[in-house]
């Protein structure tokens, strides 16, 4: 059971998963689907993360001394900051005010906030267990599998607003569907790259299953699932009904996103947990 200055930074990773993706995703489908009324949730997001950033950073002073004067000690955050973990946060802080910056420079400035995701996703193969490895390849999954994840989750609330309104649903139609053709082959990306990862790091079936690393796998799996299950009825009934002009379809997709963000929260708190207070399994 983690302490209080555990718990602090599990809260910590958990807004920085949810800014950093939401934000970047939000900025790839405006760019992709070529979207408008994105810049406020990008914003929004990108400052979420970047003041969880900085909160993960200073509790791994606390973290180490056991106690608040970790937060503000030169010496130990200058130690830290020579570490990965500095590293990380200047790759999260550079990306997210490139993020930022580009907003506010018309759709060429898109490109910028774009190429400024990239960069604060990239930050994940600075720190971590797979940064550990040293292996190029599963350097690669992750960023991969990230970039797919930030994708898919950047997709929900425009989507979602397109939907509810009689005006755009037209809008939503065009935009699901096209959204559905370029995840049929995003998704197993993100799906094969993720299993390659818990294969490598999880190392056995036992430890799979007998180890709390390997159960918090478990569960992340199980809550894709129940993601990938949303998002078929997506794309097989609801995304169709509003191509046919099915006004009740509209209605459904809209519902069927809110339970998928539900799920993805699910899904960023369990990997929040995984990457901060559980250790791979020997």
């Amino acid at each position: 059971m983690p302490d209080l200055w555990g718990i602090a930074a599990i809260v910590a990773k958990f807004g920085l998963y949810l800014g950093i993706f939401t934000a970047a995703g939000t900025v790839f489908t405006a760019v992709i689907f070529r979207l408008v009324r994105y810049r406020g949730v990008a914003c929004g997001f990108a400052c979420i993360g970047l003041v969880s950033a900085l909160m993960s950073f200073f509790l791994q002073g606390a973290m180490l001394t056991g106690d608040a004067s970790g937060l503000s000690d030169p010496e130990m955050l200058g130690l830290l900051w020579q570490t990965p973990s500095g590293t990380a946060l200047m790759y999260r802080m550079a990306g997210l005010g490139l993020l930022i910056a580009g907003l506010f420079a018309g759709r060429i400035g898109l490109v910028g906030s774009a190429n400024g995701g990239v960069l604060a996703i990239w930050s994940f193969n600075h720190i971590g267990h797979v940064a550990g490895q040293n292996a190029l390849l599963l350097d690669l999954a992750l960023m991969l599998h990230l970039l797919v994840a930030a994708f898919w989750i950047g997709i929900l609330m425009p989507l979602r607003r397109l939907a509810r309104s009689r005006e755009t649903a037209d809008v939503a139609a065009s935009v699901g569907h096209r959204f559905g053709q370029i995840a049929s082959v995003a998704v197993p990306i993100l799906i094969v790259a993720g299993v390659y990862m818990g294969y490598v790091l999880v190392g056995s079936v036992s430890a799979l299953f007998g180890a709390a690393y390997g159960q918090a796998i478990i569960i992340k799996l199980t809550l894709v699932g129940i993601l990938l299950a949303l998002a078929a009825l997506n794309k097989l009934r609801f995304v169709p009904g509003l191509q046919a002009g099915d006004e009740s379809a509209a209605r459904k997709l809209a519902k069927a996103i809110t339970f998928e963000w539900i799920i993805v929260l699910l899904i960023l708190a369990t990997t929040a947990v995984l990457t901060t207070s559980l250790t791979l399994p020997t």
